[in-house]
């Protein structure tokens, strides 16, 4: 029997991604908190040893960044614990485990992008708790263990800025967006495709940086979002966008200033070049606007 590969987090956006782009002839398990609750550490042994998987994608985590600044526990068991358990089990069964992770693990200035090897200061719960369920994955598991860390996710699929940013567009008579904040948009499929091509070459371990090309605020991405969509017809009226200051927009939890992750690496290692993320992003809302 093929060993399967087991996509944790199946039901969000990098789940569907995965799915729909795994290699031909690979077996996916995709499971979901209905499927298994991962920060049960006996249930998760249980099935990982049913299984026996060949790989083990962790896309599953408490996202909600402000909200995880009242609710560690819950953070720390989604993204700390289930992650540990996980590896502990891949570890027993001989299983690989990719773990995917965020720029939130960093804080401060910089003006380079982040490398792999760079020091990280989390600024939030959410970053924290990350970055810890990093270190479990990579102690468990050594050269078995892979971290890719990646930026400004977003897909067709789910909730994220993009369908955000449209459904606010179609609602209101003017949006303001964030223009102090810097990163990389990234297509979910993009990263996906990334960790497919991780998942066949099985020497690869330690920390990955992935996102597509370019450079970008939230509030340029979100001009960009409303030109490409009123292409297509997902718009039907432009509105203004006003940039604000970070002040302007209180929330509980620190966002990095600047987010930009440098992925010289994983193309190396992987033969893998990023898109920009506009090619990126247009190809993502033809898939909105066929569908």
């Amino acid at each position: 029997m093929t060993r399967p590969v087991i996509i944790t987090g199946a039901a969000g956006q990098l789940g569907f991604e995965l799915q729909r782009t795994a290699p031909e002839g690979t077996t996916v398990l995709p499971i979901d908190i209905d499927q298994l609750d991962l920060t049960e550490s006996t249930d998760v042994a249980a099935f990982v040893a049913e299984h026996q998987p060949l790989v083990i994608i962790n896309g599953a985590a408490y996202t909600a960044v402000d909200r995880a600044e009242g609710q560690q526990a819950i953070a720390e068991s989604v993204n700390v614990t289930a992650a540990a358990s996980l590896a502990a089990a891949a570890s027993r069964h001989g299983a690989r485990m990719i773990q995917v992770s965020t720029d939130f693990v960093f804080g401060g200035a910089t003006e380079f992008p982040w490398r792999p090897s760079d020091v990280t200061a989390p600024q939030s719960v959410y970053g924290r708790t990350k970055r810890d369920g990093e270190r479990a994955v990579l102690d468990a598991l050594g050269p078995n263990g892979l971290v890719v860390r990646t930026a400004w996710l977003y897909s067709s699929h789910g909730g994220n800025f993009v369908r955000t940013m449209l459904r606010l567009m179609r609602e209101r008579s003017e949006v303001r967006v964030i223009a102090d904040q810097v990163g990389t948009p990234t297509w979910a499929n993009s990263l996906a495709r990334t960790i497919w091509a991780a998942v066949e070459q099985p020497a690869v371990s330690g920390i990955l940086h992935w996102t597509d090309a370019g450079v970008s605020s939230w509030y340029d991405f979100a001009v960009a979002i409303q030109e490409e969509a009123m292409v297509r017809g997902l718009l039907t009226r432009a509105v203004p966008i006003h940039p604000i200051a970070t002040s302007e927009y209180p929330a509980l939890a620190r966002r990095p200033s600047y987010s930009v992750l440098d992925a010289t690496e994983t193309t190396r290692v992987l033969g893998t070049t990023p898109q920009h993320w506009r090619v990126n992003l247009r190809l993502m809302l033809d898939e909105l606007a066929n569908a």
